[in-house]
């Protein structure tokens, strides 16, 4: 039996690890994966030693918050692999957390493959020579990446972003609205606060005082609120009742995907979720908010003029962003209004989407199979 550790930090994590498993195991059958994993990749086999949610933590502060658990847990974790060495490990994006793994265990011989390159394209660009000392090779999901880490001598295979491979060229709108039940002609927008508690916190007053702005303008406009556990859930709930006179917003287990395909317009918190809008070739406003000190201390960092996905591959700004002071319900309602009755920009915007979406599109888990198994005697 061949031994695979692995470690996944998140949802997005747990997507991109599930999809490897399955493209492993019809290669090689006798590989058992064990570390930490999501709900998906368990479903594909993998053993998790402890909850992904442990490492689902995000800024400055919040992390500080929990350190001293987190630090626990990577010692309890790499003893663990001391223990029982597996033929080689796999970490997951979670950069700061499988770095000091990865590192660890290439020094004691273990080949180390880290999957998904941190973002030095856009800050703390100095991670790069940490990095080489830390991994065997790196999967990169952006066709920019690899010249960076060529450029060092790191090891790089270009794989593509799954999300690519997974949705359709053309996104079938008219479908997603039946499955929502929603008036075919209606201006449909879709409200994505993040998918971790403390971003549903710093952004459900934001999200619902932006819908009443839109709801001023086009009262028969539908909201909707795709959230993925019941604490979000109760976040954005409070905050609706907290705004007394909000229009009504329809909240909804999941279906993120069906809820962007059906919107005319996205407005959407910075991360993986604007990739996905973008793939589903819909117009968006990007926006973001974080405690003051984190925002304070990332903005220094800043390599780029851009933070959303959707940018950075396009290298030019797309669909706006409204960050931290700028994101205010009067700017983001005017925004996304801006965007829905600008015919010419969304014909832009589709024929942006549409080219990032055939650079990506690589048979992602295919090729990211094969890299590993390279490394496998």
């Amino acid at each position: 039996m061949v031994k695979i550790g692995i470690v996944a930090g998140e949802a997005s994590g747990d997507l991109l690890g599930s999809h490897l498993i399955q493209a492993l195991k019809q290669k090689r059958p006798d590989i058992e994966f064990v570390g930490i994993a999501g709900p998906k990749m368990i479903s594909e086999g993998a053993k998790s030693l402890f909850p992904i949610e442990r490492l689902s933590v995000r800024g400055y502060l919040e992390v500080i918050k929990h350190l001293w658990g987190l630090l626990k847990l990577r010692r309890e974790l790499l003893n663990h692999f001391l223990s029982n060495p597996p033929d080689l490990f796999i970490g997951i994006d979670a950069p700061d957390f499988n770095f000091w793994l990865e590192k660890k265990l290439k020094n004691k011989g273990i080949k180390t493959i880290h999957y998904v390159g941190p973002s030095i394209w856009a800050w703390r660009k100095n991670r790069i020579n940490k990095i080489k000392k830390a991994v065997n090779q790196i999967l990169a999901l952006f066709p920019f990446e690899p010249a960076l880490y060529k450029e060092k001598g790191i090891p790089v295979a270009y794989v593509g972003h799954p999300l690519a491979d997974m949705l359709p060229i053309e996104p079938d709108v008219a479908s997603a609205r039946e499955i929502l039940k929603l008036d075919a002609d209606a201006l449909v927008v879709a409200l994505l606060p993040g998918s971790r508690q403390s971003e549903v916190l710093q952004h459900a007053d934001l999200f619902v005082q932006t819908a009443k702005q839109i709801h001023v303008q086009q009262p028969n406009a539908i909201f909707l609120v795709p959230l993925i556990t019941r604490e979000t859930r109760r976040i954005f709930e409070l905050a609706i009742f907290n705004a007394h006179d909000a229009p009504p917003i329809q909240l909804l287990f999941g279906h993120a995907h069906d809820a962007m395909e059906a919107s005319n317009v996205v407005i959407v918190a910075s991360g993986t979720a604007t990739l996905e809008a973008a793939l589903l070739k819909k117009p968006m406003v990007i926006t973001y908010r974080m405690p003051n000190l984190s925002w304070q201390l990332l903005k220094r960092m800043r390599l780029q003029p851009y933070v959303g996905l959707p940018n950075i591959l396009a290298e030019k700004f797309v669909v706006p962003e409204l960050l931290q002071e700028d994101a205010t319900a009067e700017k983001i309602a005017q925004a996304a209004l801006e965007l829905v009755n600008d015919k010419d920009k969304l014909a832009t915007i589709k024929n942006e989407f549409t080219n990032i979406h055939y650079q990506l599109k690589q048979n992602t888990a295919e090729k990211a199979a094969i890299a590993v198994l390279s490394h496998l005697k």
